[in-house]
């Protein structure tokens, strides 16, 4: 828990005294809470999670196998804004977990796969195992997929990449790669091969709005 409250704090630029301040907490307890395991009681729980815009859920790691957007929305005219390029590259620029998909043949259905990723300039960079399935598709089209979505707010924003996708050989362009970019794939394993999608478009939507009551 101590690990998920300071990530969401730090995803919503709040200082510990400003969480302090919402939650009704001392600012040391709040240092305490992101850096000692802890039990709080089910109204101090409730408060810091309201000061940190989640759920308790959330917070106790509840809600992991739940698929994000579950929940009915709590807006009950939600905005949908569209992107420029600019603000999707932005919001992708951090890197995380993202998606990617590809035919495998003319006529086929799309495969969706995870990857860990980062940006390189306007290029999509990640990893993979170098006879896998990803690899052996990586000389064509191929679009990546990264999104966020905050249940508790209804709020949430995707972004699409689409353009060509490589496998990076040049042995220069593999040494930038390695020393700007410290890729490690949550799935483990061997995973040398880089592949770069320079994007030809890049698309992004915004939901939100404003919760009744």
């Amino acid at each position: 828990m101590s690990r998920r409250i300071a990530q969401r704090r730090s995803e919503l630029g709040l200082t510990r005294d400003e969480v302090a301040e919402h939650a009704g907490m001392d600012p040391g307890y709040v240092r305490y809470l992101e850096e000692h395991p802890a039990r709080l009681s089910r109204e101090s729980l409730y408060r810091l999670s309201q000061a940190l815009r989640t759920s308790p859920d959330h917070l106790l790691g509840a809600d992991t196998d739940t698929p994000p957007g579950a929940a009915s929305t709590a807006v009950a005219e939600p905005q949908l804004r569209t992107l420029s390029a600019d603000e999707c590259r932005e919001l992708i620029g951090p890197g995380g977990v993202g998606r990617v998909a590809f035919a495998e043949a003319a006529g086929a259905a799309p495969t969706v796969l995870p990857v860990n990723y980062g940006l390189s300039d306007d290029a999509v960079v990640f990893r993979t195992a170098s006879h896998g399935i990803i690899a052996r598709n990586a000389s064509g089209p191929m679009s990546f997929q990264v999104d966020r979505l905050d249940d508790t707010m209804s709020e949430g924003w995707s972004v699409l990449v689409a353009g060509r996708a490589r496998i990076v050989e040049d042995a220069a362009e593999l040494a930038a790669l390695r020393e700007h970019h410290s890729l490690r794939p949550w799935a483990g394993g061997d995973r040398e091969a880089w592949v770069r999608i320079e994007a030809e478009q890049i698309t992004g939507r915004r939901v939100g709005g404003r919760t009744s009551g």
